[in-house]
């Protein structure tokens, strides 16, 4: 008998075969009862003797028997069981209903997030994380071809990549060490070592945020390219990249996206403007008023109405905004010749930053400066510094926040939505 899964059953009909899952929802009509099995592929119906077995939501079980057509669904199959074995025994009722799509979308955060190892199971839930391992594969792939190489920073440092804030601070056999805040001086090192160089962890930002755009542990996709020539450099290879990792969910998960009714960009282009440009394009035209009058960045509001704009004018989701002044930026920001501007961008999507990224200064002198012009001690950033001292290339790179990607792909109302067991400032389990 062939032990097959849900996504291979089909060319085995009129066959008997066997498959396990879990049970995902059961109806009883009398003397028979409809299963519905999930297993990692998808799910299938198997028609079994109600009494032969005492069956309940979430039970593992191996199913045998006999695989025919669905009697009323043209094109569909089903398990006509034989024999159901469960591979455990259930000790509770289940405390939220994973099966019952309405019931799941009715849920609120908390009680989502308090039973994430059963939530986790629902079919749309679990579409969330499909999704994201596929964005992550086609990152991957498309990097591969590109010649990167992928490297595995360290999460524990001695410092932070922007002079220390921000930072969740911890004990390293008495001595004061910090969670990373970016793999950004890892893998600027590694420009010399390999040129061109990616990496996919997790990042933790000590901010005190309760919004649903922000998360303390996050994944971040990141890139680092040596010998560009600009910032523009790197904004052709993401667009790139993003029309790739689009392609590759529209033919890989379709299923998936469409239970969220996403529509998946289509990429050629994205606009970009200059930041200032984009201050006087919200307050003349768009009617921004920002929170802080001086401020010199972009707030939420102003993030969504440039992409609703955008969106309008050039029917692109997408937008680069670029030209961030060199102040607001990191030390390592490559700023510019002329003004005070620097070479680097924010790509916001559908109303949400979700890449920061830019040119960084490959001269050492340069970069001394820098932290000096900032009040920071270069004695404190030595292992850094050393290979500046000895000659680098022109680099740049960039970062994609993986969750922020996801929400804004498909419309989830919080961030913490699309992380597996997400961390704020409440939350540290499950």
């Amino acid at each position: 008998m062939k032990k097959v899964t849900t996504a291979t059953a089909s060319t085995y009909a009129g066959q008997r075969i066997k498959i396990h899952g879990h049970i995902h929802a059961v109806r009883s009509l009398g003397a028979l009862a409809f299963i519905i099995l999930r297993d990692r592929n998808g799910f299938l119906q198997v028609v079994v003797n109600s009494s032969a077995v005492v069956l309940r939501p979430e039970l593992p079980v191996v199913v045998s028997g006999l695989l025919q057509a669905h009697k009323t669904k043209p094109g569909e199959w089903e398990l006509h069981a034989e024999e159901i074995t469960p591979l455990s025994q259930a000790c509770a009722a289940l405390p939220v209903e994973i099966s019952k799509e309405k019931r799941m979308e009715g849920l609120g955060l908390p009680a989502l997030l308090d039973y994430r190892p059963l939530t986790l199971r629902n079919r749309a839930v679990r579409a969330i994380f499909k999704i994201e391992a596929e964005i992550c594969r086609a990152f991957r792939e498309f990097l591969v071809q590109e010649e990167f190489t992928e490297i595995h920073t360290p999460k524990i440092v001695a410092t932070g990549t922007e002079g220390g804030a921000q930072l969740f601070a911890l004990d390293y056999f008495g001595r004061q060490a910090y969670l990373a805040q970016s793999p950004q001086f890892y893998k600027q090192m590694m420009v010399a070592v390999f040129e061109r160089v990616y990496e996919i962890g997790p990042v933790y930002r000590a901010e005190e945020h309760n919004t649903p755009r922000h998360l303390n542990e996050y994944l971040s996709m990141d890139i680092e390219m040596g010998f560009i020539e600009n910032e523009q450099t790197l904004i052709n290879l993401q667009t790139k990249l993003l029309a790739h990792i689009f392609a590759q969910l529209q033919e890989n998960c379709a299923f998936e996206l469409a239970l969220y009714g996403c529509k998946v960009p289509t990429l050629t282009q994205i606009p970009q403007i200059k930041l200032a440009d984009a201050h006087l394009l919200l307050r003349n035209k768009l009617g921004w008023q920002p929170r802080e009058a001086e401020s010199e960045d972009l707030d939420p509001e102003a993030e969504r109405l440039l992409c609703s704009y955008f969106a309008q004018e050039e029917g692109c989701d997408l937008v680069y905004v670029t030209d961030y002044p060199w102040a607001v930026r990191p030390f390592y920001a490559m700023p510019a010749k002329a003004g005070k501007a620097s070479h680097s961008f924010d790509l916001l999507f559908r109303g949400l930053e979700i890449t920061t990224g830019g040119q960084r200064i490959h001269e050492y002198d340069q970069l001394l400066w820098s932290l000096e012009t900032r009040g920071m001690k270069a004695e404190h950033f030595a292992d850094y510094l050393q290979c500046f001292r000895y000659g680098m290339p022109p680099h740049g790179g960039l970062a994609i926040g993986l969750e922020r990607l996801t929400k804004q792909l498909l419309g989830l109302s919080n961030v913490r939505q699309a992380s597996l067991f997400p961390r704020d400032g409440n939350r540290i389990s499950p």
